[in-house]
């Protein structure tokens, strides 16, 4: 027998989350994505500190005033300014807070509503699943943003507001996919196995059904994150979402609707951080789904 057999390498085999994980990271777009969406993340988490200016001080004298590379800039404006003179690029960066931490709280309020309602359906069954799945189907029947925009005109807006507004809705995707996957797994052996030692169905759904379903409700979660800043940002260009002068990337498009022709950078540099993170977002996220969910793999 030879040394290499011997080794602790050898002989524990590689799991299949690293192996995921490396097939992941062999991916070089989805690994651009990834840094992407960091620079976003820290962009708007460092906002005070790399903000060249104020993003809610005006200046009149500089209203429309183009970008540093076109004639009339200068480079402590790089982006221009829009209407008011505020500064783009100051703006664009704290714009990128509203979007992320709308999009993070949305999926994380959701997601958790989800899997509770999911869990629920998927092992109960009965009532619990009629219920739910009733209640699934009606908002499925609305459109998301018209729903949302309904919610909106009822509640006022509001930065919470969205949240709840957004949440109330999309809570019904990790919910389908939680009840499904409970439906596949809740007969396999081992939890079969833990019914026969006595386990409740507390203990079941959270300890052995929950972490082996974790998997595609990330990937999903993940993917869905895009879909809510698009959302955000059109309640915001709909003027329904985060109230000026708070900058947000919708309300800055809707902002430069005016002066589109003559000033064009006003709308398009903040449509495009939104086009920049969505893309980011959704290539990393479906290459996350084809490394780590089997169903998709070769």
């Amino acid at each position: 027998m030879t040394d290499a057999a011997l080794s602790p390498a050898a002989a524990r085999p590689e799991s299949l989350f690293r192996r995921n994980l490396r097939e992941f990271r062999r991916n070089r777009l989805a690994m651009a994505s990834v840094i992407v969406v960091l620079v976003f993340i820290a962009m708007a988490v460092a906002a005070p500190l790399i903000a060249p200016h104020d993003p809610n001080a005006t200046d009149l004298f500089r209203r429309l005033q183009p970008p540093a590379w076109v004639e009339g800039g200068e480079w402590s404006f790089a982006l221009g300014c829009d209407a008011l003179g505020r500064d783009i690029l100051s703006r664009i960066i704290y714009g990128a807070r509203i979007s992320i931490f709308i999009g993070l709280a949305v999926i994380v309020l959701a997601t958790g509503v989800g899997i509770l309602a999911g869990l629920a359906a998927g092992y109960f069954r009965g009532w619990v699943d009629v219920v739910i799945g009733r209640l699934v189907d009606i908002l499925l029947g609305f459109p998301y943003l018209i729903f949302a925009i309904g919610l909106m005109a009822m509640m006022g807006p509001g930065l919470m507001n969205i949240v709840l507004a957004l949440a109330y809705k999309e809570w019904v995707i990790p919910c389908r996919v939680v009840r499904g996957e409970t439906l596949a797994v809740r007969e396999l052996e081992y939890v079969e196995a833990a019914r026969a030692l006595g386990a409740g169905p507390r203990h079941i759904m959270w300890r052995e059904i929950l972490p082996n379903i974790l998997s595609p409700v990330i990937v999903v979660s993940t993917i869905r994150m895009a879909n809510v800043i698009i959302l955000e940002a059109s309640l915001s260009f709909l003027g329904l979402g985060v109230q000026p002068p708070t900058a947000s990337w919708g309300g800055m498009v809707s902002d430069g609707r005016a002066f589109i022709l003559e000033a064009w950078w006003v709308s398009t540099f903040p449509g495009l951080a939104i086009v920049l993170l969505v893309l980011a977002i959704n290539v990393a996220s479906q290459s996350l789904r084809d490394a780590f969910d089997p169903r998709f793999s070769e």
